[in-house]
């Protein structure tokens, strides 16, 4: 559905006019300086532009995305009708406005900018003004409700509105860095609560944190940072919980037990010895020093120090996936030649389905490999998120540089980290991407690419062990009959 004041900025030009001088929204500058997407793959439309290149984007959901010409991006509004009223109110030239100034404060700076605007480019700002707003019938609202409203609208940026460049992928930078939440105070926000509702003594809180193992993760979390000696049973309760119900996350029942034990009580020492990676002494004191240890090694009382991978992995589960995903990207933009968090932002990228953001991590990673073992073993990952991703084209290069790490094509000689790699899984996992890549091309319709690879495919299998050709072989004979399937050329 069309926005109503942007039908008629492109009815009527003499409004579209005002928009553009003096309030910089100029609906003939509809376009960018280069090809951007939102991480979160929904719908973008370039409405207007500024005259520094900048540009004003209408999001699927309707709001306005604001995306500079230097790299930054906030959004200005939950519509364009809504942007607008604070654009004309609150111009751009009304730099570095703060939230929350009462109607002096901003009086004052917004008289201020206005008078320096019409000294010296918009003498006639005030009539402009009243005419822009009265055309498109929009009200005369307070600064501080407009205010109000652009701090809103920027807090909400992030992270559905999560703007890319399209050839890089890197993120345009937050213009207001303020209005981002920290991603573990987001997810941390439920624990908190239903720590607070088992405090006040409840049952029907703890039943709902006792059968809920995403909420309980969050409260144990809760409670890490926010530590009370009252808190022993509910700890008791729920680290009971966690160990009836064994699930997955073993680092949630360690968590339990470190906590319970700190408490220092004996007839804890069963409890917390049944946890993975527990405690084996069944003396209290050693129990107790076991979990300052712990305490001092995996966890502590201040959430500032936890791995940034642990609010990613709580976000997923509680279903925040575009947080996670935000995260990870900012974290792959400011990561360095780091290959441990390249390969961990790549395997993360990867689960959460961002094959294109894997890719990116996981081409930086393979550069950094020093042996030939290593150097095949980060391309044939490569190309199975550049397979994923659907550019099968880049999986095949990346297979090609993975041969070559292993000595079976052009280019130089292997070192020795590579003499059984045919022995050894590295052989099945390369030949495996080589036959999953024959699939995808015979699917693409690439036939030239699918024969290709089928032919160093069939000199793999011939050269890997015989059990990881026999794990191989119903994938095998899919590929082999897929090619043959293919019209003669």
């Amino acid at each position: 559905m069309t926005d109503p004041a942007l039908e008629l900025l492109r009815e009527r030009p003499d409004l579209a006019e005002l928009a553009a001088f003096p309030f910089d929204f100029d609906i003939g500058r509809a376009y960018h300086v280069e090809d951007v997407h939102l991480a979160s793959g929904a719908s973008l439309e370039p409405v207007a532009g500024d005259d520094t290149g900048g540009t004003y984007f209408v999001c699927a959901d309707g709001a306005v995305l604001y995306a500079s010409s230097e790299g930054d991006a906030v959004l200005v509004g939950g519509s364009v009708t809504e942007a607008l009223e604070i654009l004309i109110g609150l111009p751009s030239y009304c730099e570095g406005i703060a939230p929350g100034l009462d109607e002096a404060a901003l009086l004052a700076e917004v008289g201020a900018a206005d008078e320096e605007a019409r000294e010296s480019f918009a003498p006639e700002l005030d009539t402009q003004r009243a005419a822009l707003l009265n055309g498109l019938g929009l009200p005369a609202r307070s600064l501080v409700e407009l205010n109000a409203m652009m701090h809103a609208a920027a807090r909400r940026t992030e992270p559905d509105h999560l703007l890319l460049n399209s050839a890089e992928l890197c993120a345009y930078r937050l213009l207001d860095e303020d209005a981002r939440e920290p991603l573990r105070e987001v997810v941390l926000a439920p624990g908190r609560a239903a720590l607070e509702r088992m405090r006040s003594g409840g049952p029907a809180s703890w039943t709902e944190a006792g059968a809920d193992p995403v909420l309980r993760a969050g409260v144990l979390r809760a409670a890490q940072y926010d530590r009370r000696a009252d808190d022993l049973p509910l700890l008791r309760f729920l680290l009971e919980r966690e160990d009836a119900e064994r699930t997955e996350w073993f680092e949630e029942r360690r968590l339990a037990a470190v906590l319970v034990a700190l408490h220092g009580r004996a007839e804890d020492v069963p409890l917390v010895r049944s946890a993975p990676g527990g405690c084996a002494s069944d003396d209290p004191a050693g129990v107790v020093a076991w979990a300052r240890e712990e305490d001092a090694k995996r966890y502590g009382p201040d959430p500032a120090t936890e791995s940034e991978f642990t609010w990613i992995g709580l976000a997923r589960r509680q279903g925040r996936i575009e947080h996670a995903r935000v995260a990870l990207i900012r974290m792959l933009d400011d990561t360095g030649p780091d290959g441990e968090r390249l390969r961990a932002l790549s395997r993360a990228l990867e689960d959460l389905g961002d094959y294109g953001q894997a890719a990116r991590a996981q081409f930086h990673l393979a550069s950094l490999q020093d042996t030939s073992w290593d150097r095949a073993a980060e391309t044939y990952a490569l190309a199975r998120v550049e397979r994923l991703k659907g550019d099968l084209a880049a999986a095949r290069k990346a297979l090609g540089r993975a041969r070559v790490a292993v000595g079976l094509g052009d280019g130089p000689a292997p070192d020795e980290t590579v003499s059984e790699w045919h022995r050894r899984g590295l052989g099945r996992q390369i030949t495996e991407q080589h036959l999953e890549l024959v699939l995808a091309a015979v699917e693409a319709g690439d036939h030239t690419l699918a024969r290709e690879t089928m032919a160093h495919a069939k000199l793999l299998l011939k050269t890997i062990a015989g059990r990881f050709r026999s794990s191989l072989s119903e994938l095998s004979t899919r590929a082999k009959w897929a090619v043959a399937a293919l019209p003669r050329t």
